[in-house]
């Protein structure tokens, strides 16, 4: 095993034991959490319901017995958990690398207490590009005149939602500007940076790693 999936697993299981019976639970997706499921399984927790951030997450936990529901009856969650592409000290982090981030964020948003849960070599100085975008089909050259410089992906995939993925490749100077920049397009489905007031807390695995 590469040291840095130790530290994803390590990271995991640290999660995975904040999760109680009866708790509503956010499961994210992506690598990390690919550790964080069976963690959670093997603790045979009683009572739980969780909403999953993907198609994969979902089907990936329903192997595993995580009872899994669609997010339209739950109007808030205990506990959300997701790792990130990239974290600072401060708490903000680049996410949705894996295309969900849209669901990402209505899931954290949705949560008491958001975990981002990372190895060490996902802890930065400061965010740089690329941030991930999820972009509306309708008006989609426009969209990207307002987002540039932004670049779709090679491979025209598209998220859970129908949204189109692209990635913003300038420069991250002022996080808070730039989340608002994103937020003031209409075409902009999601994007992929998360600050502190939706971050909770973030567990970094591994022997040297901690706690923001």
């Amino acid at each position: 095993m590469a040291p840095n999936e130790q530290e994803m697993r390590d990271a995991a299981e640290t999660a995975a034991a904040l999760v109680q019976p009866g708790m509503h639970i956010g499961l994210g997706t992506g690598r990390t959490v690919a550790f964080l499921l069976p963690a959670i399984a093997a603790r045979g927790i009683e009572n739980l319901r969780c909403v999953a951030t993907s198609p994969e997450t979902e089907s990936a936990a329903g192997a595993l017995g995580i009872p899994v529901e669609p997010f339209d009856q739950l109007d808030r969650l205990d506990l959300a958990i997701d790792g990130a592409d990239q974290v600072t000290q401060d708490r903000w982090a680049i996410k949705g690398g894996h295309g969900a981030q849209l669901r990402e964020k209505i899931v954290a948003a949705a949560a008491d207490r958001f975990i981002v849960i990372v190895s060490s070599d996902k802890v930065v100085e400061a965010l740089h590009p690329p941030v991930p975008l999820e972009l509306e089909r309708f008006g989609l050259a426009a969209t990207l005149r307002a987002v540039a410089p932004t670049a779709l992906r090679p491979d025209a995939a598209v998220t859970p939602d129908g949204g189109v993925l692209g990635d913003y490749q300038g420069a991250i100077d002022d996080r808070q500007a730039l989340a608002r920049r994103f937020e003031q397009t209409p075409g902009v489905m999601g994007h992929g940076l998360f600050g502190p007031a939706l971050i909770h807390r973030v567990i970094v695995g591994g022997a040297t790693g901690g706690t923001t």
